[in-house]
């Protein structure tokens, strides 16, 4: 094959299951609706299982469900007759992927489901199927053919599992009303959860770690407690609300030609109008702020002003926010 007709054979992979996976929006309908109350009504955990390049799939489907709130796991078929359906609780509801609906290897998950009275959800190639007679809700992932040129490699047949498995997991958590704070909660290693990251997960809030003092205090307090904590001293009042901050910029700028330097009080040489962030922030907008402003560090406020803590850029590097 020349470059021409490598490019128009993967052009046809990618067209046909495109269209597999376009094919599945008409069939969805009341089976779909009954899947999704299933997994809203879900006590346990959702079980997926499926044999060779389905179970691959079926691994990614549990792996989205767990991320988005449904907690699931995937469970080998051949594992699962070997001592590993002890696994399976009253409570749980099984999901099994099997393109021909005729894999050998589901149906002793089936029958123990059964005894059990666990939900069933097949997504199965073929509506006419054991597997889908015997499910609870089956929903129909079958395509006219495979991506593959000899219609045999699983292609286009788990592309449209796949779909089918992401619209389930997106549609229950838009039911529950899951929120991206929520996610960040489940992935707060991850990359995508550390975009969510809220200042109040990653400030400090106790007072050896917040530097503060009055306005009436002394520059050389303040030298003080800029040297030996964060570098940016937040200024109070009675009501702990922000007056203002001072750090060693500030100092620096204010000591030309000032008399009895160490004795002058904050009020002299902090800035009053001082850049601040709320709790609920996110991380990366604070970051920003510090960009903007060329400061290394934020008084974090509430909304009567008053200080909740201090989120330095070294806190933010930490998160890997940065």
């Amino acid at each position: 094959m020349d470059r021409h007709d490598l490019i128009e054979a993967a052009r046809r992979v990618i067209r046909l299951e495109g269209e597999s996976v376009l094919a599945l929006e008409g069939r969805l309908g009341h089976e779909f609706a009954r899947a999704v109350q299933l997994l809203l009504e879900l006590k346990g955990r959702a079980i997926v299982s499926g044999v060779g390049k389905s179970g691959i799939i079926a691994r990614k489907i549990a792996a989205t469900l767990t991320s988005t709130g449904t907690p699931a796991f995937f469970l080998h078929p051949v594992e699962g007759v070997h001592g590993d359906l002890g696994m399976l609780l009253r409570d749980d509801l099984l999901i099994l992927l099997s393109k021909s609906g005729e894999s050998e290897e589901l149906f002793e998950l089936v029958r123990v489901a059964t005894r059990l009275g666990v939900p069933i959800i097949a997504l199965a190639g073929r509506e006419d199927s054991t597997l889908a007679r015997e499910a609870d809700v089956a929903l129909d992932v079958g395509v006219a053919e495979e991506a593959c040129p000899h219609d045999l490699a699983p292609t286009a047949s788990t592309t449209a599992a796949l779909a089918m498995g992401d619209a389930l997991a997106v549609a229950v958590l838009t039911e529950r009303g899951f929120t991206s704070e929520d996610f960040a909660t489940l992935h707060p290693g991850g990359a995508l959860g550390r975009q969510l990251l809220r200042v109040a997960d990653v400030m400090v809030s106790d007072a050896d770690s917040v530097p503060t003092l009055r306005r009436d205090a002394t520059l050389q307090e303040a030298m003080v407690e800029i040297a030996h904590k964060r570098g940016t001293v937040t200024i109070v009042d009675d009501e702990k609300r922000i007056i203002g901050v001072i750090t060693a910029g500030d100092l620096t700028r204010f000591v030309d030609g000032k008399e009895e330097f160490f004795q002058r009080q904050v009020w002299e040489a902090m800035n009053e109008n001082p850049k601040t962030v709320a709790p609920d922030t996110l991380a990366a907008e604070a970051v920003y702020k510090m960009e903007q402003y060329g400061v290394m560090a934020l008084p974090v406020c509430d909304n009567a002003s008053r200080l909740a803590g201090l989120v330095h850029l070294h806190d933010l590097m930490r998160a890997r926010v940065i």
